[in-house]
């Protein structure tokens, strides 16, 4: 019995450690959301369920003025809004939407089976709720969001170049806002 016992407490231990592995190789580590190289992954799924009809779509949020708030800030203040943000994010869209942190910051948000006129409300409604977070709302943060749907033959990289150029354009005009291509 207690080789039994003491079997079952190690295979337990490398399961623990297996999830804390999995954890690290797929989350950012600010903000313990997924990572690009995670989401590139849950992508291309979505990708062949949209080649296949179902609508989907891609916000690129950009935090506006961001360098300035580091160095007006620091780089742990800086932290603390990014990992706010990202709360904000997660707990502000729907369950099955994905949410990563691609670098920086910049987030990516899969939205399977929405249609860009959707996409484009919840984007309004994430750039609102931004504004009147007590917290973010004390650093005078904005954001900018870029939106794009699937297109035929489109993948991760042709979708994100007309969200980003969408992004871009929102911040070309004045930034703290929602612009779609």
């Amino acid at each position: 019995m207690p080789k039994k016992q003491s079997l079952k407490k190690l295979l337990d231990k490398i399961q623990l450690n297996v999830n804390k592995l999995y954890h690290i190789a797929t989350h950012d580590e600010k903000t313990d959301l997924y990572n690009h190289v995670f989401f590139k992954d849950i992508f291309a799924l979505e990708l062949g369920k949209a080649k296949r009809g179902k609508p989907l779509s891609l916000i690129i949020v950009d935090i506006d003025f961001f360098k300035k708030v580091n160095d007006t800030y620091g780089h742990l203040q800086a932290d603390k809004i990014l990992l706010k943000l990202a709360q904000l994010l997660q707990h502000k869209v729907r369950k099955y939407d994905i949410v990563a942190r691609f670098g920086g910051e910049e987030f990516f948000i899969m939205l399977p089976n929405t249609k860009i006129t959707k996409a484009k409300q919840i984007a309004e409604r994430l750039r609102k709720t931004t504004l009147t977070n007590p917290f973010l709302k004390k650093y005078k943060i904005t954001i900018s969001l870029g939106v794009s749907q699937f297109k035929d033959k489109d993948n991760l990289e042709r979708i994100s170049k007309r969200a980003d150029k969408a992004l871009y354009q929102a911040k070309k005009t004045g930034r703290n806002k929602v612009c779609i291509t």
